[in-house]
């Protein structure tokens, strides 16, 4: 399967095809790999915001990994004209110094002096529907074929849970390393209120001392 590449990133498929049903949702899940040796950032755009959902629309590629992109069409009301559309995907891509949990406004803004690169996706329905066969060798034929379909689909299934659990497991490792973050700052904060409060004891036992009346031993 082919794919669009630039110098960082290389994207797979190179267009991202629906199977356009009326009141169904459908997906196409884009697979985005790091050619570099250095950590990678990308951002989703597309000329139609509302009729997609896109999970993760921003986020950074280790160096030599990959990721998966799911891309949802929302459910329509009406075919467009001849099945066709004209909606566009843009996937930006610049190197960072690190796998952020978020990153800066303008990691993406080529005004401030960043090599961003562009991978451009177009996006293609797919009819549902195919012509019924009128003998019994088409009936046969037609049969074979949805066999084969349904195995393709179940495959499609099983590859799209794989590349759903990735993106769990990859959401989760990034909860954990911020509540990581939030537990060390929590216990630091704790730490120096310990050591205050220690600091004070002792300060305020050391005035007591010194302000103690000293005892004369008087001998008999």
């Amino acid at each position: 399967m082919t794919g669009a590449t630039n110098q960082f990133i290389s994207v797979s498929p190179e267009e991202l095809k629906f199977q356009f049903e009326l009141e169904k949702q459908s997906y196409c899940d884009l697979k985005v790999t790091n050619s570099t040796e250095s950590y990678v950032a990308f951002k989703v755009k597309t000329t139609s915001p509302k009729k997609y959902l896109v999970r993760p629309n921003t986020g950074v590629i280790h160096p030599w990994d990959s990721c998966f992109i799911r891309v949802t069409l929302q459910a329509q009301k009406e075919y467009p004209s001849d099945m066709q559309c004209k909606d566009k995907f843009l996937l930006q891509s610049t190197i960072v110094n690190s796998d952020a949990d978020e990153l800066p406004p303008d990691t993406f803004n080529k005004d401030s002096g960043r090599n961003v690169e562009e991978c451009k996706l177009r996006v293609v329905y797919i009819s549902p529907h195919s012509s019924p066969g009128h003998s019994e060798d088409a009936f046969k034929q037609s049969s074979d074929g949805n066999s084969s379909q349904a195995v393709q689909r179940a495959r499609d299934e099983r590859d799209a849970l794989f590349r759903q659990t990735q993106q769990l497991q990859q959401e989760l490792e990034v909860l954990k390393r911020q509540k990581r973050r939030r537990s060390d700052a929590c216990f630091s904060l704790k730490f120096a209120l310990l050591v205050g409060f220690i600091g004070l004891m002792a300060g305020f036992l050391f005035k007591l001392l010194m302000s103690s009346p000293s005892t004369e031993i008087v001998d008999f």
